[in-house]
């Protein structure tokens, strides 16, 4: 039996709650959210992993809960600065911690074939992404079109160009555009599109519901609280399983 601390009850967290309580294999040990996140600094309720889907302003309160519980971290809060993410890499001396800006495991799987794509096609073709999610949604672009970015030019040598009007000029081949729509109720879409001289090749992931994401956090911490402590990628957690 997995016990499971959670922290966020948006959307999100209430999916990853009710698959939880569906699941023989977790125990929900407890949940806090946003408003009431320090309450943490009185836990030390023992647990085998938390998942996290609340506002980056947790994380000081999430962190010293890691720090003080070993606890392994599940994380999908999006929008951390770089200081943040270093922050939670830290994490990964006290206890094993993964985060993810997108923990549908198709999204996982495009990450790495437009990773092998960017490499095959080189400099010949032009790179654009693509995301489309509903209205509510408060980022842009999202956590994953970043991740794309970083997988498609993880040297960071690409300039971003977040949409284009007006007279912007002739497209160069040292920049990568990444454009957000919003609308509707959209789960989430996704797209890497490589375009070269007469030809082109596009990479697209449709979620058609939130429950994946949820899923897929939920498997990562089945097998995240197996590892040894360090900080983890979904990709090292689920294609390590694949090929063990």
């Amino acid at each position: 039996m997995i016990r499971m601390f959670l922290i966020g009850t948006g959307r999100m967290g209430t999916m990853i709650r009710q698959l939880a309580g569906e699941d023989p294999e977790f125990t929900i040990v407890g949940a806090v959210n946003d408003t009431n996140v320090k309450d943490l600094a009185g836990l030390d309720k023992p647990v085998d992993v938390v998942i996290d889907f609340s506002g980056r302003d947790s994380l000081p309160e999430v962190a010293d809960y890691i720090r003080r519980t070993g606890a392994a971290l599940v994380s999908g809060t999006t929008g951390f600065s770089d200081s943040q993410l270093e922050q939670l890499r830290r994490l990964g001396e006290f206890a094993p911690v993964l985060h993810s800006a997108n923990y549908s495991v198709g999204v996982a799987v495009l990450k790495r074939l437009a990773t092998e794509a960017a490499v095959l096609l080189g400099d010949g073709f032009d790179i654009e992404i693509i995301e489309t999610h509903h209205n509510q949604k408060a980022d842009a672009p999202s956590g994953t079109a970043k991740l794309l970015q970083k997988a498609v030019d993880p040297m960071g040598g690409l300039a971003p160009v977040y949409g284009r009007e007006g007279l912007c000029g002739k497209r160069t081949k040292r920049e990568i555009g990444i454009h957000a729509v919003r609308g509707g109720t959209v789960a989430g879409e996704h797209t890497v599109a490589f375009f070269g001289p007469d030809e082109e090749i596009k990479l697209n992931h449709r979620a058609d519901s939130r429950k994946i994401f949820a899923a897929g956090a939920l498997r990562a911490a089945k097998l995240l609280v197996e590892k040894e402590k360090g900080f983890y990628t979904l990709e090292d957690v689920l294609f390590h399983a694949a090929r063990g």
